[in-house]
């Protein structure tokens, strides 16, 4: 009998867990648009509201949450619309971060991956807008320790929030498919809506649109019911990690603190289309760098800006992990890793 397939694509996105499939479901049956005055659409209000509170409580922040379709939508509205003039970021951001802050600083990136944060010239009138957690590499910027001199710190949390502790940021973005939640529903966290320019409609002038109540509800129920399930995550990606220099492959930003869901393998000799190509016939699902551009298989912008040479940078495959990944999962993916190295000679 065929091997189910293996999903370790986690970071591009995860399945929704069973309590936001009922939050959702549950809604819907009694849906109603959130600013209809009549008791349906103030029922509506009174959930919406509700679960603002929820995921403000769940993700222990203080300030003020508007509801977006994803963290790409929360990234436009937070860097287009904010009241700073200057905008500073780096080269290894999401490419919806790279494609709004166009003509921007660009801070330097070391090897392992951080960012040179301390070389930022910036002031009260500069957003600093950096990814907490790297979608290729799970490098975690530091960002607690940036002294910001008055900036506004803009944190894109699609990768973190529901995971790790969110830093202490002015503006942060998050996407609920990325913690069990379903697609096509985030937030901007706004610590002061005074740092936006307004543009009319609903979430409070910020953001136009009805608000999709069903998919809020899902959001936050991924939220509330995340399961523990990092501390087992680094143990099996130090064990990955382990095997795949074993075997002569290289890790991506190996001496920085990374996300236990996240890691960037290099298979020296073999392309990374090759990788995809022979993992998707094994029934395993990996990718080659983000899943926003690996359509392209173009060189990874955030290897490049590391410093990786392009034919090197063409043997990255990505590995993410998911609450129900377990040992049997690495010891598949090991298996078929080895097997596709082999073919080298």
């Amino acid at each position: 009998m065929a091997l189910a397939r293996l999903y370790l694509d986690h970071a591009a996105t995860t399945p929704m867990l069973r309590q936001a499939k009922a939050a959702m479901a549950e809604a819907m049956e009694r849906w109603a648009n959130p600013s209809s005055p009549h008791a349906e659409g103030r029922a509506a209000r009174a959930a919406l509201e509700g679960a603002r509170s929820r995921i403000a409580a769940a993700l222990d922040w203080n300030g003020h949450i508007l509801f977006t379709s994803g963290a790409s939508e929360a990234i436009a509205i937070g860097l287009k619309r904010s009241k700073a003039s200057h905008i500073i970021t780096s080269p290894v951001e999401h490419d919806s971060v790279l494609r709004t802050t166009s003509g921007a600083k660009r801070l330097k990136v070391e090897p392992d991956g951080l960012i040179a944060l301390a070389s930022a010239s910036h002031g009260k009138d500069t957003i600093l807008a950096i990814q907490h957690v790297n979608n290729e590499t799970g490098v975690v910027q530091p960002l607690d320790e940036l002294n910001r001199d008055g900036a506004i710190l803009f944190a894109d949390c699609a990768q973190s929030a529901g995971k790790l502790p969110l830093p202490n940021a002015d503006m942060m973005a998050i996407s609920a498919h990325k913690f069990g939640g379903p697609p096509g529903i985030g937030a901007l966290l706004v610590r002061d809506l005074a740092l936006l320019q307004p543009s009319g409609g609903q979430e409070q002038g910020y953001r136009a649109g009805t608000e999709n109540v069903p998919a809020v509800l899902a959001m936050t129920a991924a939220l509330e019911h995340q399961p523990n399930w990092l501390p087992a995550a680094a143990s099996l990606r130090q064990r990955l990690d382990h095997a795949i220099e074993e075997a002569g492959g290289e890790i991506v930003a190996r001496a920085a603190r990374r996300s236990p869901a996240i890691a960037s393998y290099r298979m020296p000799g073999v392309s990374a289309r090759a990788q995809l190509i022979q993992f998707d016939l094994a029934g395993i699902s990996v990718s080659a760098g983000s899943a926003c551009s690996s359509g392209s298989l173009k060189t990874s912008h955030v290897l490049d800006a590391m410093g990786w040479d392009e034919g090197a940078a063409g043997e990255v495959i990505r590995v993410s992990f998911g609450p129900a990944t377990s040992d049997s999962d690495i010891d598949r993916f090991l298996e078929q890793w080895l097997k596709t190295a082999s073919r080298r000679a």
